[in-house]
C-alpha cells in the first residue's frame, strides 16, 4: 500500500489527526507523522509514535548525519502528503513557497500529490488573503478537503472546523487511486469492479432562479453530498460527469464538470447527456418553481408589497424516467428526496411516480445533518424495501449509495458494450 506523510499543524483539530492516522493504517497504509512546533502544544508526539510505530518528525535540524536533508529523502519516497489540520499560517506558507520548517520544506520539495484539510476560525477562513492562498494552491494542483460547519473551539458557530476523519481518509484514498491509474495500474477487480467502464452522471448543489440581475431564489444545498457521490464513483473507476449548480466546492479530480445556474440550465445539461450514461444520480436540490417574468434591471424598492409570480420548472427526474431506454432500465436512476416530515412515505411515492430505481431520502429538519454540513443520515428506498443508513460522513453515505447502485448495474449492460455490439 501507500506511504503517506501526515502533516499536523497547530490547531485544536490536531486531535482528529490521530483518528486520520488510524483510518489510513486500517486501510493498509504506512504513515509518517510530521508535526509543527505549535502542533505539539495540542497533541504530544508520543501519541503519533504509538499509533504509527514510527519516529515523529518535529525538527528540521535534528542532529545526525544528513539530518538536514531528511525532508528531501522523504519527499522522494512518499506517495501522498496529507496535512490535517492545515492552519491559515501553513496555507499561507504553502501558497507563497516559504520553507522555514520541516513540513513546509517537504511541501516545496515533494512531487507527490498534496491534500490539505484547512481548519480555522470562520473569519480567518473567509479572509481575502486566506481565500486567495487556497485558490492559488488549488490552481497549482493541491487538493482541498472543505472544512465543516458548526461549533468551533473559539465558541463561534460557523464554517472552519476540520472535516471529519472519515471524509479526509476518503479523499486521500481517492487521490491515491487517481495516482495509481495515472501510472497505468489496472483498475481493481472485486469490490468496485462493476464501476469500471461505466458512465455515471451526478447532479449536485442548488439552482438559482433569478428575480432580477441582483436577486435570486435559491436553497441551502452546499453540493457536498453530490460531490461525495461523484468522488466515490471516480474512486470505483467510473467515468463521471458532474452537473453542478453554484457551489464553492472544488470538483473531484477526474470528473467532467458541467457548471449550471438555473433549473432550466440543469435540465438542458442532464437531458443532453442522459443517453450516454449507465446511471444518473440526481442529488441536486433543483428548484420546483422559478420567477415567471424575471426583471431585466434591478427591481427598486417601492412603497407597497411586491408580488412575484412563480411558474413550475421542468421535472428532470420525471423526464429521465420517461426516456424510451428506461424500458431496458438504462440509465439506472437514483433520486434524492429532502423532506421535513413523512420521509419514507414521500420517498416511496417519488419512487413510483417518477419510475426510478432508488430514492435516497433524508430529513433535513434534523439538526447537524443534511444541508451544508459534513454528516448525513439517509433512508434508501427501492422496490426491494427500505434501508436506513445511520448518521455518518457524507463520503461514507456516498459509498453505501454506490454499493446499491452497483448491485443494480450488474443486471444492466453498459452503454460502452452496447455501442460495440
Amino acid at each position: 500500500m501507500a506511504l503517506i506523510a501526515l502533516g499536523v499543524t497547530g490547531g485544536i483539530g490536531a486531535y482528529k489527526a490521530v483518528e486520520i492516522a488510524r483510518g489510513l493504517q486500517n486501510n493498509g497504509h504506512e504513515v509518517i507523522a510530521i508535526m509543527t512546533r505549535s502542533a505539539t502544544q495540542f497533541v504530544g508526539p508520543l501519541t503519533f509514535e504509538a499509533i504509527t510505530r514510527r519516529e515523529v518528525i518535529t525538527d528540521q535540524w535534528k542532529a545526525g548525519a544528513n539530518a538536514d536533508i531528511e525532508h528531501i529523502s522523504i519527499a522522494s519516497t512518499i506517495d501522498l502528503l496529507l496535512v490535517a489540520p492545515a492552519t491559515a499560517n501553513t496555507v499561507g506558507k504553502f501558497a507563497n513557497g516559504l520553507a522555514d520548517d520541516f513540513l513546509s520544506s517537504l511541501f516545496v520539495a515533494t512531487k507527490a500529490p498534496v491534500l490539505i484539510a484547512p481548519a480555522m476560525n470562520t473569519n480567518m477562513f473567509e479572509h481575502p488573503a486566506v481565500v486567495k492562498n487556497l485558490e492559488t494552491l488549488m490552481a497549482r494542483g493541491v487538493h482541498v478537503v472543505d472544512p465543516g460547519s458548526g461549533y468551533l473551539a473559539c465558541g463561534w458557530i460557523g464554517k472552519g472546523r476540520l472535516a471529519e476523519p472519515e471524509a479526509v481518509v476518503a479523499a486521500a484514498e481517492q487521490l491515491l487511486r487517481i495516482k495509481a491509474l495515472a501510472l497505468g495500474a489496472p483498475k481493481p477487480a472485486g469490490e468496485g469492479g462493476t464501476m469500471a467502464g461505466r458512465r455515471v452522471m451526478v447532479t449536485a448543489g442548488p439552482t438559482y432562479e433569478d428575480l432580477d440581475p441582483v436577486r435570486f431564489v435559491g436553497n441551502r444545498s452546499s453540493g457536498r453530498m453530490g460531490y461525495a457521490l461523484a468522488a466515490e464513483a471516480i474512486r470505483r473507476g467510473a467515468t463521471v460527469t458532474l452537473v453542478s449548480g453554484p457551489t464553492h466546492l472544488a470538483a473531484p479530480h477526474g470528473v467532467d464538470l458541467i457548471a449550471v445556474r438555473s433549473a432550466a440550465d440543469m435540465h438542458t445539461a442532464v437531458m443532453a447527456r442522459a443517453a450516454e450514461q449507465d446511471a444518473v444520480i440526481m442529488a441536486a436540490a433543483v428548484a420546483d418553481y422559478t420567477p415567471a417574468n424575471p426583471a431585466g434591471q434591478k427591481v427598486k424598492k417601492g412603497e407597497g408589497d411586491l408580488t412575484i409570480t412563480l411558474q413550475r420548472t421542468k421535472d428532470i427526474l420525471g423526464d429521465l424516467g420517461r426516456l424510451p431506454s428506461r424500458a431496458q432500465r438504462l440509465p439506472v436512476l437514483v433520486g434524492f428526496a429532502a423532506e421535513t416530515q413523512d420521509v419514507v412515505a414521500y420517498a416511496t411515492g417519488k419512487l413510483e411516480k417518477k419510475a426510478v430505481d432508488l430514492v435516497v431520502a433524508n430529513d433535513v429538519s434534523r439538526a447537524g445533518m443534511g444541508f451544508d454540513v459534513d454528516l448525513n443520515a439517509v433512508t434508501i428506498v427501492s422496490a426491494d424495501g427500505v434501508e436506513d443508513v445511520p448518521l455518518q460522513s457524507k463520503s461514507a453515505v456516498a459509498a453505501r449509495v454506490l454499493d446499491r447502485l452497483e448491485q443494480l448495474l450488474i443486471a444492466v449492460p453498459s452503454r460502452a458494450s452496447a455501442a460495440k455490439a
